[in-house]
């Protein structure tokens, strides 16, 4: 296993600087960091590849699609800008340093059209089938996250992520899991994982109120058991949303401070992951 911890801990904006951030993810000992290429350019990726290289640890990669790329859309501009959007994603993963870049990647986040789920899926599977040579190019695995119900109507499960993942008919696309949104829309968290199989290709931990995993009521138990069963041994990357009053937090309703501190929450969940997990 690796552990890793998402860089959105500590930001205020997605555009904040990531060198200082980066720098305290290798002093806390973490394997890697995950960065988003939200508010990403070409120049701010050539820079934080190098970073990463001068730390010495490893780097993995989120992004999510604009109303203005959105591959599920009527419309075959739309969808032709956001296969071009994604184009750009897995070039600039692979220019960061990564060969991993997952998350809300099959339609625009908080965008709801369940009438026209079926349509959706299907366009969302034909554009990670057109990228399957840009993948292969740039040694880049792309992971489709499922999350709850009350940020997407799309990819809710497991279940969910592995058919769109095989639909694309893609060996370089899985599915990637995160405990919050498995504590909200799984019956039974061990089997959805052991469900992915080897199409899971990353996973995210944090605890049922997005903070510190192993302080809140996420069955941890399960979770392991689940990984254990299909043999995973890839990235485990602590996503947590902690900290009110931000711009990043209200993108993801976080109202309340979940923890008191970013850095705190980083070493205990660093801990826990070590403890739980190897």
């Amino acid at each position: 296993m690796k552990f890793s911890v998402h860089a959105g801990l500590w930001m205020a904006r997605w555009t904040d600087e990531l060198a200082p951030i980066v720098k305290t993810v290798a002093d806390l000992g973490f394997d890697g960091v995950e960065v988003s290429l939200l508010g990403m350019s070409n120049e701010k990726a050539e820079a934080l590849g190098q970073l990463i290289k001068d730390h010495s640890i490893g780097v993995t990669c989120s992004d999510g699609l604009s109303k203005e790329a959105d591959i599920t859309s009527e419309d075959a501009t739309v969808r032709a800008a956001g296969i071009d959007y994604l184009r750009w994603a897995v070039q600039t993963t692979a220019k960061i340093g990564s060969s991993g870049l997952a998350g809300v990647v099959y339609a625009p986040w908080g965008v709801y059209d369940p009438a026209n789920i079926s349509v959706r899926s299907t366009r969302s599977a034909e554009a990670f089938a057109a990228l399957d040579g840009d993948l292969a190019d740039h040694g880049v695995t792309l992971g489709i996250e499922a999350i709850n119900r009350f940020e997407t109507d799309l990819v809710n499960t497991a279940a969910d992520a592995v058919a769109m993942a095989e639909a694309c008919g893609s060996a370089r696309v899985g599915a990637l899991l995160d405990t919050f949104h498995l504590n909200i829309e799984e019956k039974d968290i061990k089997s959805a994982i052991i469900s992915a199989g080897d199409r899971l290709v990353h996973f995210h931990v944090s605890d049922n109120d997005r903070g510190v995993p192993g302080s809140g009521h996420v069955p941890w138990n399960e979770v392991k058991a689940g990984l254990d069963a299909i043999g995973y041994d890839g990235w485990i990357v602590a996503e947590m949303f902690v900290i009110a009053g931000n711009p990043a937090s209200a993108d993801l309703n976080i109202w309340r401070n979940i923890e008191p501190e970013a850095t705190d929450a980083a070493r205990r969940s660093l801990d826990f992951m070590r403890t739980t997990f190897t």
